[in-house]
């Protein structure tokens, strides 16, 4: 299928382990951690502008990258609904809640929870960040797997288990500064890879007419309507939108920003920027339909990258696809290592050195990513994984911590009945979808499916919010971040 294999393969390798000695160099080189907020945080020091780009690294990277052409080659500009709109409306709820994020000034997520409700809900939303942290990390080990065993032409397995590695090594030394630091050169690398696919899969098509030309004569009718299939569509904002809202990887880089007036600006750099960053992989692989009649096996981006393009350049881009898959998975897994670290392992009542909490961080991350592995190994598809962990974090968490932030009456005990009922909800759509016999009255990964677990869940929090006495911690809460003061 691929001409000249070997002469990329080599140079491909060689230039991926060139890149990773670089990272490992730049992790060393910057390694200061002497506490738990410099480890999972790097000290609150970060310049908001390189915390949007490892925001930036963290979303636009191996579903984008991959995925998201495959997706806009089959569906065309409608496909910009299952990535791109999620990730804007996030991006803006998430403006509205930044400066009250950073007020609170928690290190983690569920410690801003334990301090809006009590330490059990607090320990619940734990267990959701890290089923969906595992989750997420395996997205990324399956894009890796796939793409590494095109290129490769090793096994998927081996493929995964390489691509893992390399995140792990620097991940464990690095902790959030190195993550920050490799997200930044990461982007670098994915925004010329981005760019160089689009130039070829435009020439390919010859242009936005050819491309229409293709379109009519292979009588694809909703191609360029970007409102088709909308109700199906919906689904993924409601659910990814509503789950990486209140991702705690994001939110870890919101607590990390110097000031409240920072952390804004962080959002706002990002929404200028998704817009176009994604809109340009949709049309990547709306353009690939001059290229291919089907989408290739391993994916569009790895065939065109193998067969398109001379034999450097296409080692060069290979990289540069990796490092944004990379990006995506490091920042994954270190949050997943943080919420692992401070809020399920930590002990409440003994005193623990902060040596010693960055020595089980490290623990943490590694655990993360081998778990996150077998996962992305026994589970080869990238859309479904995705919704799984999506579904419990956005059922579960949301309307609590949103609502925190919002209405004084909200209780411990709302908060407990609407996440109890979330992980519930999703097990229950979770068993179904394995097709065991289970029915439910909606369809798998729908508009109906979201809006019922996210309606119920805040009708329950309401409902057992009212039946129940508010304390003065969660008005205390909401007058600290000032989420009702004129922002």
């Amino acid at each position: 299928m691929f001409t000249q294999f070997n002469d990329r393969q080599t140079l491909s390798a060689i230039l991926l382990l060139a890149y990773f000695i670089f990272i490992l160099w730049l992790v060393f080189r910057s390694q200061k951690d002497e506490n738990s907020e410099d480890y999972f945080l790097a000290g609150r020091k970060m310049p908001f502008w390189a915390l949007s780009i490892t925001f930036i690294a963290s979303w636009w990277g191996g579903g984008s990258a991959v995925d998201l052409i495959d997706q806009a080659f089959t569906n065309g500009i409608s496909s910009f609904w299952i990535y791109g709109m999620p990730v804007l409306f996030s991006t803006f709820l998430m403006f509205l809640f930044a400066r009250g994020i950073r007020k609170i000034g928690t290190i983690s997520q569920p410690q801003l929870m334990e301090a809006r409700y009590n330490k059990a809900s607090a320990q619940l939303l734990s267990v959701l960040i890290l089923i969906f942290m595992v989750i997420g990390s395996a997205v990324q080990v399956i894009v890796i797997g796939r793409f590494f065993s095109t290129f490769f032409a090793i096994s998927y397995e081996m493929a995964a288990i390489i691509g893992t590695l390399i995140v792990v090594a620097y991940s464990v030394f690095g902790g959030f500064k190195g993550v920050v630091i490799t997200d930044i050169l990461q982007f670098i690398f994915l925004l010329i890879a981005a760019i160089t696919l689009f130039v070829y899969a435009y020439n390919g098509a010859g242009g936005f007419s050819g491309l229409a030309e293709i379109v009519e004569q292979k009588e694809l009718p909703n191609f360029f309507d970007f409102t088709h299939n909308l109700s199906n569509n919906m689904a993924y904002i409601i659910t990814f939108g509503a789950a990486w809202m209140i991702q705690a990887n994001i939110w870890q880089r919101i607590s990390a920003t110097r000031t409240p007036i920072d952390a804004k600006k962080m959002m706002v750099m990002s929404f200028l920027a998704f817009l176009p960053l994604y809109l340009l992989v949709t049309l990547t692989g709306m353009l690939s339909r001059g290229l291919y009649e089907t989408v290739p096996e391993g994916g569009i981006a790895a065939a065109m990258i193998f067969e398109q393009m001379p034999t450097v350049l296409s080692a060069v881009i290979f990289v540069g696809i990796c490092s944004a898959i990379m990006s995506t998975m490091d920042s994954l897994i270190n949050t997943g290592a943080l919420v692992l670290t401070i809020d399920l392992y930590r002990p409440k009542n003994k005193i623990v050195s902060d040596k010693h909490l960055v020595k089980i961080g490290r623990y943490a991350t590694l655990f993360v990513a081998l778990l996150s592995l077998f996962i992305g190994i026994n589970i080869n598809s990238i859309l479904t994984v995705a919704w799984i962990g999506s579904d419990f974090l956005a059922t579960g968490a949301f309307v609590p911590l949103v609502m925190g932030f919002i209405w004084k009456k909200g209780t411990s005990a709302g908060a407990m009945a609407s996440m109890v009922f979330g992980i519930l909800f999703s097990s229950f759509n979770l068993l179904a979808a394995f097709d065991i016999g289970i029915s439910v009255p909606w369809e798998i990964a729908s508009t109906t499916q979201a809006m019922t677990g996210m309606l119920a869940s805040f009708i329950l929090y309401i409902i057992v919010s009212l039946l129940t006495t508010p304390s003065a911690k969660g008005a205390d809460f909401i007058e600290k971040a000032g989420m009702l003061e004129k922002q």
